[in-house]
């Protein structure tokens, strides 16, 4: 028996209830609907009074879970879709963010955003915004790319005192299956060694892994082999990781869904160019998704986004260099 990366969201917001009373569900259409995507359904049956709808306000939402957090709960916010907390932003980066370097008061929040892309989604419901809240200090922001790590990290982040911005790639809900949930997990800030390789590095994070790893896969048959670094979280990021790979592979590509402008991708590349710039054996590239709006036509959407083929001709490109 398979489990999807939605049902182990679902699953380790159960576990989060049922081990500890502090811990409670809020946001919109999460109660007797089961949430936008289904990832709380039948949760408010099992915990009664615990898995609350709110107000069609992300502001009220994240609000609340401040002011729960300070009074020692441990809230849990669902938004629809990550575009929507933009609503919220003033309560999660001034308020959330700032609260225990003001008070010395813990603010033990989650907020779990459904973020990037799906065909015909269109540009208010697909965005990728996890390096606007990896700016802020105070935040930590997880960028989940298995079945396994969507369990185990979102358990690690009801746990944390820190206010974690959780994002989950809607492509990833149905299409990743896993056999089992994992009974450890690898502490968030540590990336994963995805694929090992020597003639490439891949830094990928959330659902582009999946698009590297297939072309790690690709490549392999013309006797290239490409290192696949999986981020997990963006804030706080493994840079010693990447460095290591670095140094074996001499090489660098880094590939995100989200926007080119001060992104992930940008960061990473810094510091690399930084720290280690005596490690490459060629200029480090990025893959980025367009830097326009994300398009509703589902082939536009597919040119918009980096996909397999977009990446593989960039590692081409890279390994002739």
């Amino acid at each position: 028996m398979s489990i999807t990366y939605l049902e182990a969201i679902r699953e380790a917001q159960a576990k989060a209830l049922a081990d500890d009373p502090r811990v409670f569900i809020y946001g919109q259409d999460v109660g007797a609907f089961g949430g936008a995507f289904k990832a709380t359904k039948n949760l408010a049956k099992e915990f009664p009074g615990r898995v609350l709808d709110s107000p069609i306000s992300e502001d009220a939402m994240v609000g609340a879970a401040v002011g729960a957090a300070i009074a020692g709960m441990r809230p849990i916010i669902e938004m629809q879709f990550a575009d929507f907390s933009t609503v919220g932003f003033n309560q999660i980066v001034n308020q959330a963010a700032t609260l225990f370097w003001r008070t010395q008061v813990a603010c033990p929040i989650v907020v779990r955003l459904p973020f990037g892309g799906t065909s015909g989604a269109g540009p208010f419901h697909s965005q990728s915004i996890e390096a606007i809240y990896a700016h802020y200090p105070g935040l930590v922001v997880m960028t989940p790319a298995t079945v396994e790590d969507a369990y185990g990290m979102l358990l690690e982040a009801v746990a944390l005192d820190d206010p974690v911005i959780f994002c989950e790639h809607k492509y990833l809900y149905y299409h990743l299956k896993a056999e089992q949930l994992p009974t450890e997990a690898m502490p968030t800030g540590k990336a994963r060694i995805a694929r090992a390789g020597r003639d490439l590095t891949i830094v990928a994070y959330s659902a582009m892994v999946h698009e590297a790893l297939a072309v790690a896969e690709e490549l392999a048959t013309e006797k290239v082999e490409i290192e696949v670094v999986d981020l997990r979280s963006v804030k706080p990021l493994d840079t010693d990781t990447v460095m290591a790979s670095v140094a074996r592979t001499g090489r660098l590509l880094c590939v995100g869904e989200s926007w080119p402008w001060g992104g992930v991708t940008a960061e990473v590349l810094a510091r690399v160019a930084s720290e280690g710039f005596g490690l490459l054996d060629a200029p480090p590239m990025r893959l980025n998704a367009k830097d326009t709006p994300v398009p509703y036509h589902p082939n536009l959407w597919a040119a918009h986004r980096p996909t397999a083929r977009s990446i593989a001709a960039a590692a081409r490109k890279l390994l002739r260099m």
